[in-house]
């Protein structure tokens, strides 16, 4: 079993690694780069960069997924037609932003509201928890099994993206985190999560090789929102199976940066009352930046937080054991 996850990891890596290079050259002949624009804080970068990296996560994600997992079930079909609605989404929202527009928020929590709830609708839900005094199991309302599931898919989904504003900082976010839905879903013996998190390991460590500072490229709003969706999917086929009061909390330290980030950043959008859905540069990296670390040492204090979290969210799986 260890040699078919080492070799979902070095397949999903090396699809990757070998499509994003001309995917790159493909996006300067299309236009389709993110150039610098002084008039917004977010852009730190200095020369125009492609944004077709989500196409090779994509792709290496779902061919290693099928080749391995083998799991043609509805909820795999779900997933996919998920994936494929916020790809193109995300690809209309990046293509506004080479033009130097923004793409109005509606439909972009349209789709994504719409691939979650394909994914509750396949079968895949958060749908009750182990009452701890009892022992019992405690199915909840369908109208509460359907609010949390979305609530949880869309989250993630927004989180992940709204992390992506520093080289390689979504990217390795979303590693750590896949690493550590790995460890729970081999620890309750579900192969198909641990394959499914492992594709997604190969994929953002060969998406790092590029997205490093400095980034050689980007995966746009169409890459980040779909890591973020695979990973809401991962936690609720895996950790959130469990459904003991402790495992709900382990993929929520697991993705504990971007999460704690931005409810911080939506809350205080709120008091102040502005646009919650509107990006700006109020995020955790955008303030250290301020504080005077530069880019790599920012990405290297968040990915050390993470890691810490990630680690108690171990920690906690451990105890049930």
């Amino acid at each position: 079993m260890v040699i078919l996850y080492v070799l979902a990891f070095l397949v999903s890596f090396f699809i990757v690694y070998l499509l994003i290079p001309p995917l790159g050259k493909l996006a300067f002949r299309l236009d389709f780069v993110d150039r610098p624009r002084e008039d917004v804080e977010r852009k730190i970068h200095r020369e125009p960069i492609p944004l077709t990296a989500s196409y090779a996560i994509f792709v290496g994600f779902f061919i290693t997924y099928l080749l391995f997992a083998r799991d043609f079930s509805l909820e795999t079909l779900a997933l996919f037609i998920g994936g494929v609605l916020l790809l193109t989404i995300g690809t209309i929202d990046d293509w506004y932003k080479t033009k130097g527009k923004d793409f109005p928020a509606l439909p972009k929590f349209i789709v994504q509201i719409a691939a979650a709830i394909l994914v509750f609708f396949s079968g895949n839900a958060f749908t009750g928890f182990i009452n701890p005094f009892s022992g019992d199991y405690i199915s909840l309302p369908f109208i509460l099994q359907f609010l949390l599931t979305i609530i949880w898919i869309f989250g993630v989904t927004t989180v992940i993206n709204f992390s992506d504003g520093m080289d390689g900082l979504a990217g390795g976010l979303t590693a750590i985190s896949a690493v550590t839905l790995f460890v729970v879903a081999i620890t309750m013996g579900q192969s198909s999560s641990a394959i499914m998190a492992m594709s997604l390991i190969g994929v953002t460590v060969a998406y790092l090789r590029y997205n490093k500072a400095p980034a050689k490229i980007f995966m746009g709003d169409a890459g980040a929102t779909f890591l973020g969706f695979i990973l809401a999917v991962i936690a609720l086929d895996g950790a959130f199976k469990q459904a003991t009061v402790l495992s709900l909390c382990i993929p929520i330290l697991a993705l504990g940066v971007p999460i704690f980030d931005n409810i911080f950043v939506v809350v205080k959008r709120f008091l102040k009352g502005q646009a919650i859905y509107q990006a700006d540069a109020t995020q955790v990296h955008y303030r250290l930046l301020k504080a005077g670390l530069n880019q790599k040492q920012v990405v290297a204090v968040l990915y050390l937080v993470s890691v810490c979290l990630s680690l108690s969210s171990i920690i906690l799986l451990l105890i049930q054991i």
